[in-house]
């Protein structure tokens, strides 16, 4: 089982030719698999016969191709997958290896074949987890913090479910060191699991600290609203606040930043 995102893709070696009729008809066929893999670019087309992959490489892919054809995958969707993560068409990366991503995705996440595809699709590099050591602990924290419909294929839960649990722990912890308890910060969590992908640094903290010390609001009204962590502070937050402080209106958070622009300030003028 693979542990580690850092593999090498797939290796390409002269290839030579040879004059008996039997290698002739193999090579046929070797080149029209490579011919093939040129059209998914899996081997980028403009590669020249002699930094072809060998025969076995070849073989190889092509085995990989087929694996992801039987799981729902389209010809349009190998671009994508080697754009993203061309380790999976690598020497080193076989159905064996990915098989059981497919199979978490199905019994433990319950999602469809279709959805497990989209996931994939959205987040190629989840195949490249290991299920006991990474994705099953992940998939419990998720749980355990209320996040549900994992198994709906959007970005967000893509790659939450490829989020390690040290990594999530932080977002948790920095709501408890605020004054949340934890089951208020796994609410918060649940409504806005996007908090456990943002930065702590670079996200959280500005925003609160701007919540508190400049808009003077109180940590029940993030409670109420944790989604407030969601908007931009640069392009929403700070600009609607100065807008409604200088107006001498003060209103919800809610109120004050999920209505779209022309609401706003036709309301705030």
């Amino acid at each position: 089982m693979l542990h580690s995102l850092h593999l090498p893709t797939l290796s390409y070696y002269p290839f030579s030719s040879h004059s008996s009729s039997r290698y002739i008809k193999f090579q046929t066929t070797y080149r029209d698999n490579v011919r093939y893999l040129k059209t998914l670019t899996i081997i980028d087309p403009k590669t020249k016969p002699d930094n072809l992959p060998l025969p076995d490489a070849v073989n190889h892919v092509i085995t990989t191709v087929n694996f992801f054809k039987s799981k729902s995958f389209t010809e349009q969707d190998f671009p994508r997958l080697q754009s993203l993560c061309p380790q999976l068409f690598s020497n080193f990366v076989d159905p064996t290896h990915i098989s059981p991503t497919f199979d978490f995705l199905n019994v433990d996440v319950l999602a469809s074949v279709e959805q497990s595809r989209a996931l994939v699709m959205l987040c190629p590099k989840l195949l490249l987890s290991d299920v006991e050591l990474c994705l099953k602990p992940t998939l419990q924290f998720l749980k355990q913090v209320g996040v549900e419909n994992l198994n709906v294929p959007t970005n967000q839960n893509a790659h939450l479910l490829n989020t390690r649990v040290e990594k999530m722990r932080p977002k948790m912890r920095f709501l408890q060191e605020r004054g949340f308890s934890y089951a208020e910060a796994a609410n918060a969590c649940k409504r806005l699991p996007a908090i456990l992908g943002y930065g702590v640094e670079s996200n959280l903290e500005p925003k609160f600290e701007y919540l508190v010390n400049e808009m003077q609001r109180d940590l029940v009204e993030l409670k109420k609203f944790p989604q407030y962590f969601g908007f931009s502070l640069e392009k929403r937050i700070v600009p609607r606040h100065l807008h409604l402080k200088e107006r001498g209106v003060r209103i919800p958070l809610n109120r004050m930043l999920m209505w779209g622009d022309d609401k706003f300030y036709a309301k705030w003028k």
